[in-house]
């Protein structure tokens, strides 16, 4: 994924003046906004169940409204906007839009995870350290290997295209199962790819960008990445441990 270069700003040359952040501190901004995002897309979900199910639920029928729907794929298009305008705006932009993305997701996920509650309780907390293990583990391999794993950027992609259409045809038409059940694999595989292919990115990515300023704009596109990768594979992990 090539990095692109920003036009020069007063902003930008002031940071630039900054002395160079080492790859420990830029892996530490990154992995502090992910999880931020994780905690404010886990407190969103709890205020949703505890407070606000009845503005994402049809009372009369019983599914989703339109307030969960705008939600769910403007969402969507509020990620993809950021990924491809995130050298483009300021860094304290990028962050308050992984801010509104991850608070629209935890309205998004609540009815999984109100199953959950009320399926196994226990299945929560099993998701969320599994899928926390395999973040690791996958974050890990990315940043060690000298392998290249950039042509797995295409296959990854296309993979996720697959799973959103597959998510928005199950929303449509009832899918079996067993299907699900593979549907549900498959996510936590990509996306325990995806988390290797986006820290070696990010790791080369650093080493090429010569400013803090981008530095900054690529930790908040970092943290997009891997916030995605790790709420995907606890979503998949989750209706798995729950599949019946």
């Amino acid at each position: 994924m090539p990095v692109k270069k920003t036009k020069s700003t007063p902003a930008a040359r002031r940071a630039a003046t900054k002395p160079a952040d080492s790859m420990a501190a830029f892996l530490q901004r990154v992995f502090l906004m992910m999880f931020g995002a994780v905690a404010l897309t886990g407190l969103m979900s709890w205020l949703t169940i505890n407070f606000g199910l009845p503005l994402i639920i049809n009372q009369q029928t019983g599914g989703f409204n339109f307030i969960f729907y705008a939600l769910l794929f403007g969402g969507l298009a509020l990620s993809i906007f950021a990924q491809a305008r995130v050298f483009s705006m300021k860094p304290q932009t990028a962050g308050v839009l992984l801010a509104l993305y991850a608070a629209s997701l935890g309205i998004v996920l609540t009815p999984l995870i109100a199953s959950a509650l009320f399926l196994n309780p226990a299945s929560l907390i099993q998701a969320f350290f599994i899928a926390a293990a395999m973040f690791g583990c996958m974050a890990l391999f990315g940043y060690k290997t000298a392998r290249d794993l950039s042509f797995m950027g295409v296959f990854l992609f296309m993979g996720m295209i697959g799973l959103i259409l597959v998510g928005i045809a199950s929303m449509i038409w009832p899918l079996g199962s067993g299907f699900m059940t593979i549907v549900c694999l498959v996510g936590v595989l990509v996306f325990a790819l995806f988390t290797a292919y986006d820290m070696q990115f990010l790791k080369r990515a650093h080493a090429q960008l010569g400013d803090r300023y981008q530095r900054d704009q690529l930790a908040v596109l970092g943290a997009l990445h891997l916030y995605i990768a790790f709420i995907a594979m606890f979503q998949y992990i989750l209706m798995l441990l729950n599949r019946r």
